[in-house]
């Protein structure tokens, strides 16, 4: 029986820290950073249920928040940050190169999970950069990406509910730009949260194939 250590971090950013839950399994093969969106964060139980089967497919987990507290106070009211998807994918940069410094995972290829306006921001976040080497979409709007579209090198999956036919249609017309190699799954049935019983479990599934496929060389 495998087992893992879990530990709360802190990432400072120059506009004050970031808090984040890091999980690794025993013999982890890469590790995967969440990205949030849409006033989401590290708690969010949907992102917690699918690091819960990554780790038990044997890869490191970081679910952090991408906002500092003061940012996430005033964002509540005004929504300006959920939204500033370069800010965003900055703060992704910095989570990083934080892994990279870390004696435990530093070693471990990075990979990144965005949900919502978090897939925007893993895809700024990977541009032009060649130690992300996977990024998955779920229910995600990689379109709010603008140019970082075609400089994105890491090979993306987006993850869209079936019945989401309006982001089935933005990221269709995100796959128009890229140039990294990209592949659709609609989920058929499921509406933009994956909330239908059982439709989660399959995004789960499909992010630890997606994830050991590319993470796990």
């Amino acid at each position: 029986m495998s087992s893992e250590s879990e530990r709360e971090v802190q990432i400072e950013t120059g506009e004050g820290p970031t808090f984040g839950n890091l999980a690794v399994p025993d013999g982890a093969k890469g590790i995967v950073l969440f990205a949030h969106g849409s006033g989401s964060g590290r708690h969010s139980p949907r992102n917690n249920f699918v690091a819960d089967v990554l780790q038990e497919a044997g890869l490191a987990t970081l679910l952090m928040d991408l906002l500092t507290e003061q940012e996430d106070r005033v964002d509540v009211f005004t929504r300006q940050y959920r939204f500033d998807i370069d800010l965003l994918g900055r703060r992704l940069e910095i989570a990083t190169e934080w892994l990279h410094d870390d004696e435990e995972v530093g070693e471990l290829p990075v990979g990144y999970f965005g949900s919502s306006t978090g897939a925007a921001a893993a895809i700024v976040g990977a541009a032009g950069r060649d130690d992300v080497k996977a990024i998955i979409s779920r229910g995600g709007r990689p379109d709010l990406a603008g140019d970082a579209l075609g400089k994105c090198t890491a090979p993306i999956l987006l993850i869209v509910g079936g019945n989401d036919t309006q982001v089935i249609e933005l990221n269709r017309r995100a796959m128009a730009q890229m140039n990294a190699p990209h592949e659709l799954q609609i989920v058929p049935g499921a509406g933009h949260l994956f909330e239908e019983p059982g439709k989660l479990e399959e995004v789960a599934r499909l992010a630890a194939d997606w994830f050991t496929r590319h993470l796990g060389q």
